[in-house]
Parts: C-alpha cells; structure tokens; sequence
C-alpha cells in the first residue's frame, strides 16, 4: 500500500452532478359543458353554458359574472336578459329576447357583451 502525504485539496475544480429532472404533469382540463333547462320566472346563472328558458310566462334571466363569463340563452318564451354589473353591450341594462331567439353573452372588464346573436325575427 502506498501512502500519500501532503496532498493539498484541488482548487477551481467544477464539480458536475447529474441529477433526474421530473416535469410535472400538464393536464389540460377542458371546460365542462353545462346544459340546463329551466321552467323558473326568476333565475340567476350557475355554471351553465347553455341554459334554454321554457317558462309558461315572461322570465327573467341574471347574468352571473363571478361564477359565468360566457353563456349562451336560448329563449323559447319572452325573457328578460338582466346584467348583475355594467351594462350589456354597454348600453342597456337588460334585453328582452322574444320566444325563439338565441344570445350568447361574454363577460369583459366589467360589461357583457353579446357576441353573437340570430338577428330580429319578424312573424
């Protein structure tokens, strides 16, 4: 066996160490379609991404900004569209969609806005 003596410490030496990098999962959630049909005269958004209003006599719709920023109304009686902050459009404060129509609203920096709608219907 040989013996070594006075061997002084490496300076300036780069120490590399391999080390196992994990990327976390991505999981992409897509939104979850939430259809639903009420029959109340009075009615506030949950969730819902389409709701289709089958009241037997004039409802009123709220939109819902801290729980829904886009949804889409299908109206299959006269309903009134109320807006919970700002306005809609920023204009009008509520909008009455007649038996037929269809709107579908987004939520923008404090104001819904309709994004797309049918048009008027003339009988």
């Amino acid at each position: 066996m040989i013996r070594i003596e006075n061997v002084t410490p490496r300076k300036n030496i780069v120490k590399y160490q391999t080390q196992t990098y994990v990327e976390p999962k991505v999981i992409i959630e897509r939104p979850v379609e939430i259809q639903k049909i009420i029959f109340e005269t009075n009615y506030t958004v949950g969730e819902e991404t389409l709701l289709v209003v089958k009241t037997p006599e004039m409802a009123e719709v709220t939109l819902n900004s801290n729980v829904n920023k886009k949804i889409c109304v299908k109206s299959l009686t006269n309903v009134i569209i109320k807006s919970d902050v700002g306005s809609i459009d920023e204009d009008w404060d509520e909008l009455l969609l007649e038996r037929g129509a269809s709107v579908q609203f987004q939520f923008v920096e404090g104001n819904w806005y309709i994004l797309s709608s049918d048009g008027m219907k003339f009988s």
